[in-house]
Formats: C-alpha cells, sequence, structure tokens
C-alpha cells in the first residue's frame, strides 16, 4: 500500500508512542518526506535516525516546545521550506500532568492549555495558510483523547484541553472544507505507551507490573496499542478517507455514555 507516496507530513509529538507509530505507518504506505517534532533533543534525533534507516526516506527533527506559538508556526514554516510542502499534519504532542479542579494552580491550568489546545491550535493555522496559499488539499488528524468527554476527578485540566482541541478540530473542519483541507480526531482511550508507563510510575505509585495488572481488567485484555491507532490515522491522513471530515473517532473498549449493566 503506497497511498502515502505524495505525503509531506509533519509529525508533533512523533519522536515516541503514538506519534512515533504513526509516522512509522506513514512511511510504511510511502511517505519519503517528514519532519518530526519534539520538546527532548537526544530522542528526538534518534527517533528520526530510526525512521530514515531505508534509503530514499528524508526524516528530520524539529526540537518544538507547544507552548510557544511562534516555534509551532516555524515549525511549519520550516518544514515548507525543506520539503516544499506540507500536505499532512498530525498533532500528537501533550502533557498528561495530573490536575483536580480542587488542587490545579492557574499556573498549571495555563501550561496545560498551551501546550494541548493553543499550540496544535497555531501549528493547524501555519499548516491551513501555507496549504492554501499553495493551492493544495491537505489532511490533518489531531490526537484526542476519551478523557473529553468527562475524565477522572485528577485530569480536570487534562480533560478540558482536550475538549477545546476537539472543538477547535470541528471548527476548523468546518471553516475550510471549501479548501480542500480535512481536520478529523481520534479520542483515543487509555494507551500502552512510555509516556504513560513515566506517568504511572510518577504519579500513581506503578510497579513493574503494573501493565499486567491493567490489562487483566480490560474487556479485551489489552490497552490501546499504538500500531494499531497509526492505521486508523494514516487513513484519516490519506486522500483515501475522502471527504471525511469534522469527525471525531472514539478509539476505545469503552462506550461513552454507557451505564454499568
Amino acid at each position: 500500500m503506497k497511498r502515502h507516496e505524495q505525503s509531506c507530513a509533519v509529525i508533533i509529538g512523533g519522536t515516541q508512542g503514538l506519534g512515533y507509530a504513526i509516522a512509522k505507518r506513514l512511511i510504511a504506505e510511502g511517505c519519503s518526506k517528514m519532519v518530526i517534532a519534539g520538546r527532548n533533543r537526544h530522542r528526538g534525533e534518534d527517533a528520526a535516525k530510526s525512521l530514515a534507516s531505508h534509503a530514499g526516506i528524508d526524516v528530520a527533527f524539529v526540537a518544538t516546545d507547544l507552548a510557544d506559538p511562534d516555534a509551532c508556526k516555524t515549525l511549519i514554516d520550516d518544514a515548507v521550506s525543506r520539503m516544499g510542502r506540507v500536505n499532512v499534519l498530525l498533532n500528537a504532542g501533550a502533557s498528561t500532568e495530573r490536575g483536580s479542579l480542587r488542587d490545579t494552580t492557574p499556573g498549571q491550568f495555563d501550561d496545560m492549555m498551551a501546550i494541548n489546545a493553543r499550540g496544535p491550535f497555531f501549528a493547524m493555522q501555519a499548516f491551513a495558510n501555507h496549504a492554501i496559499a499553495g493551492g493544495y488539499a491537505a489532511s490533518c488528524v489531531n490526537i484526542l483523547s476519551m478523557s473529553q468527554y468527562c475524565g477522572q476527578s485528577f485530569l480536570a485540566p487534562y480533560a478540558a484541553s482536550k475538549a477545546a482541541l476537539a472543538t477547535l478540530t470541528k471548527n476548523a473542519a468546518q471553516a475550510l472544507r471549501h479548501k480542500h483541507l480535512r481536520f478529523n480526531g481520534i479520542a483515543c482511550g487509555w494507551m500502552d505507551t512510555p509516556g504513560e508507563d513515566a506517568i504511572q510510575r510518577r504519579y500513581h505509585g506503578a510497579g513493574d507490573d503494573w501493565l499486567t495488572k491493567a490489562e487483566a481488567e480490560q474487556p479485551f485484555g489489552k490497552l490501546v496499542k499504538p500500531d494499531e491507532v497509526a492505521g486508523l490515522a494514516a487513513y484519516l491522513l490519506a486522500a483515501e478517507s475522502g471527504v471525511m471530515t469534522g469527525a471525531i473517532i472514539d478509539y476505545d473498549q469503552y462506550v461513552s455514555g454507557a451505564y454499568p449493566e
């Protein structure tokens, strides 16, 4: 399958976890020009080197702080200069720091909104403006969360930030459909990633067996896996998904709005 042969992609949060899995999937489907972005330079450079291990694959890493809107715009500007255009954008970078209604400080709330909503917004803005100026169709996928519908008590600002990004996804889709720009979102459930492992250990006192215990309690006997979500993201980012825009797809084993039997 080579449905991404014409894709020039920017993957924000592409240095590990879900973003990295999606980057691998796009390359497997023919993408040969890619920029990945994240905060950790060492991890990012290693990821870019690994992704570009096959001949003819051009992958660059750009250190980017999502909390800085100018950095988000510059990322897209530089990617267009490097690749000629950016017709695929994935927003997978996010903060999952904990905080409840009772204990979140104004600074913590502002940081969460800056990274999870404002940063992607200005990346989408630059992406859209370049595509419109260049006269080409383009597709963006925002990685959301099932927590956007409510979330646990210790995820109050995180849930708010993802709900904001979900609304921005639909707003952008409605505003720019006549420009042939598509914006869709994937609301992921509890996922098995390096970032989640670090969060579980840092905030919840989890031991080495936390994943085994957590998966034993899930309906399908596992957490969401990045490689599985990658296939859906690749489809949404490809022309094969046609006119689909403004869609928010729940990718989880729990149904939003359901109650115990």
